[in-house]
């Protein structure tokens, strides 16, 4: 693996913290998979078209939320460094350096909202399987959150064009 490491990028990219990331996920699609076999759940022929607006919106929020929001900035702290504000409640952050290829990788994942959206998407995905009405629940929550969001930022925009 450090043969391959060095060779891909002169061993500047975490290529183990990369294979541990994808390992965990299929750990993650794994564990889904017999869960909702023991639980006798089946996934559905075609997802209804609200469940896959109310996912897509709520995967939004959610990994802004665990990537970006200043509140969750203990659960990254480990792997990120504060570099300053990002607005609006956001924070922007840089990975730490040092440490493991499995720790920079990790610092990589749970600072980028795109990154981390398979992750949430998966895991809400997998939520309608085996608990949809909670699942929904919590989506509609993330959903409305989100709607917030863009309803609050608009508004500013709206004061902002309005006095100037």
């Amino acid at each position: 693996m450090r043969h391959a490491v060095h060779g891909y990028a002169g061993g500047q990219r975490p290529l183990e913290g990369y294979v541990a990331a994808i390992a965990a996920f299929g750990g993650l699609v794994a564990a889904l998979s017999v869960a909702g076999r023991v639980a006798g759940r089946r996934a559905p022929e075609r997802p209804a078209v609200a469940d896959i607006v109310l996912v897509s919106i709520a995967t939004h929020k959610l990994s802004r939320l665990l990537a970006k929001d200043a509140v969750t900035s203990p659960l990254r702290a480990p792997f990120a460094r504060y570099s300053g504000p990002a607005g609006d409640g956001e924070l922007n952050e840089e990975v730490r350096d040092g440490g493991s290829g499995v720790r920079h990788g990790i610092g990589e994942l749970v600072t980028c909202p795109f990154c981390l959206a398979v992750w949430v998407a998966t895991g809400l995905t997998g939520g309608l399987v085996l608990a949809p009405r909670l699942t929904r629940l919590g989506a509609t929550m993330l959903t409305a959150t989100a709607v917030s969001d863009f309803l609050q930022l608009a508004y500013d925009a709206a004061k902002r064009g309005a006095q100037g």
